[in-house]
């Protein structure tokens, strides 16, 4: 809930000063705000600052609008400051908020990502110019929260409307923890977002070639070296199952290898699903939301946009990333139901339904990342429905074979706000892909139920060290208000997460 107040009490708030002028010319304010047990709210430092320089006509308004500072409310007043034509107040609930060990987050850092994006997005909506923000005692979680709730993807759009600019105040700017805090913020939601334009630029602008045209583009003047595979050199490491799945497309498969080495250690991979549109095959999709399948690269778009940040905040790891890129089309070329294929590992898969695709091209990726001997490997997809079912948008699906990797992106996700949830990979599962009569394995589970533990069983058949984890990330593809600071669209998740993840594994 928000209040936009030109006048309130006895005080004129000097509406009328800019009732005839755009507010677009205009500086805004973000100023914290938390609940308190011997007031009915406590200003943050910034906001003790703004107060006094209005002679307490701020906390008097506040107190006579009846402001309360829940979480995410918030009051706009107008004309109180010289420098500042708006000023925000956001509720950020309270100072030391209880952690809840049953949501598994840092309750302080989720709640300025909250308070914080839902004061840009009023003053976003009064078409302000530029932004000062306050801190609210946690740099890099502020940063996060404007910078997620302002980004629109507008790349086909005719008419663009221009994002106000925003930056820290200058006190906290002048303090250097407060300054590499927001900046540090800032990459890693840049790359979040960066992911999101990845997932919503429509598929015949990103078809693999071109998608990984973007990539190289992206990391031109980088320290990031990125090799553009074509076909034949897949055919040559016997990747046939990957190969399969672009058959029935025009657009050739395409496979993308990226390295940033910031250490002499051994690598970390990261493999991230590359389906640029998936129609399902020959076992097609129905037609309704069949456009969201432009986001079926999520796995790639979140696997990449990591390395930008990884890149970027020049962390000490070695670091891969390996992306398989297909279009999965129907056509008279088209993998058809039954057909069998040889990974590259030498196992045999029948393609059960063409439209369990992801498992296919991951197989293959899998396998060549085994050969860079690496201390651990994360593979991204959105792999199933089923986990859309299983836990909504509330968690990625995690399945790893190591307690000690799960428990790192665990504790990243606690930290992002972006949660994982560890997900069951037992034996049985594996039991449950071998039921083909003519192949080592099926792509499709011998009965129904847990089919996203089935998906994650198939791909284990294909790696080959202990460290390995298994994102299945299709019930976080898409924001719908879930998580108010993100517009809705493609959510480009997790990749703060991801990118948490990768800095402890370099540290330890």
């Amino acid at each position: 809930m928000s209040s936009f107040i030109r006048s309130a009490c006895s005080y004129s708030v000097g509406f009328s000063k800019f009732s005839n002028k755009c507010l677009s010319t205009y500086r805004g304010a973000i100023i914290g705000c938390y609940k308190s047990n011997n007031e009915s709210y406590k200003f943050t430092e910034n906001g003790s600052n703004i107060n006094h320089f209005t002679n307490s006509k701020l906390k008097e308004l506040l107190h006579c609008t009846s402001f309360k500072p829940d979480l995410g409310k918030t009051r706009t007043f107008l004309g109180l400051h010289k420098d500042y034509e708006c000023i925000t107040i956001t509720g950020l609930d309270e100072e030391d908020p209880k952690e809840n060990p049953n949501e598994e987050v840092n309750q302080k850092k989720e709640n300025i990502r909250v308070a914080v994006g839902a004061a840009a997005l009023e003053l976003k909506k009064l078409e302000v110019k530029s932004i000062d923000v306050d801190s609210c005692g946690d740099a890099s979680a502020s940063a996060e929260g404007i910078n997620l709730s302002l980004y629109s993807f507008n790349k086909f759009k005719s008419e663009k409307k221009d994002q106000p600019t925003f930056k820290m105040f200058d006190a906290d700017n002048n303090n250097k923890a407060l300054f590499e805090d927001w900046h540090y913020g800032l990459k890693v939601s840049n790359s979040q977002n960066f992911a999101r334009e990845l997932m919503e630029t429509p598929s015949n602008y990103k078809y693999p070639l071109l998608f990984a045209n973007m990539v190289s583009e992206r990391f031109l003047h980088t320290s990031v070296k990125v090799h553009v595979r074509d076909l034949k050199w897949a055919a040559d490491k016997n990747m046939n199952c990957f190969l399969s799945v672009g058959q029935g497309s025009t657009n050739p498969p395409v496979f993308l290898e990226m390295h940033y080495k910031g250490s002499d250690q051994h690598p970390i991979v990261l493999v991230g699903k590359g389906i640029t549109f998936d129609s399902g095959g020959i076992s097609i999709k129905p037609s309704k939301d069949m456009a969201l399948m432009r986001g079926d690269m999520g796995g790639a778009a979140c696997v990449i946009a990591t390395l930008d940040a990884v890149s970027k905040l020049k962390l000490p790891v070695n670091l891969v990333v390996l992306v398989p890129l297909a279009e999965n089309m129907p056509s008279g070329n088209a993998t058809k139901p039954g057909d069998v294929f040889k990974a590259m590992n030498g196992k045999t898969v029948e393609v059960d339904n063409t439209d369990a695709e992801g498992r296919l091209v991951l197989a293959d990726a899998l396998c060549y990342a085994n050969e860079f001997h690496p201390t651990h490997i994360i593979d991204v997809a959105t792999l199933t429905g089923a986990m859309a079912v299983a836990l909504g948008s509330g968690a990625t699906g995690t399945f790893s074979t190591s307690y000690h990797l799960w428990s790192q992106l665990h504790k990243a996700g606690m930290k992002t706000g972006d949660r994982m949830w560890r997900m069951p990979i037992y034996k049985c599962y594996t039991e449950q892909m071998k039921c083909s009569k003519t192949a080592d394995l099926r792509n499709t589970q011998k009965s129904a139920g847990a089919g996203s533990c089935t998906a994650a069983a198939f791909l284990k058949e294909f790696v080959s060290i202990e460290n390995w984890a298994h994102l299945d990330i299709a019930g976080v593809m898409t924001n719908e208000g879930e998580i108010t600071y993100l517009p809705s669209g493609m959510s480009g998740r997790p990749t703060r997460t991801l990118i948490e993840t990768v800095r402890l594994l370099g540290s330890s």
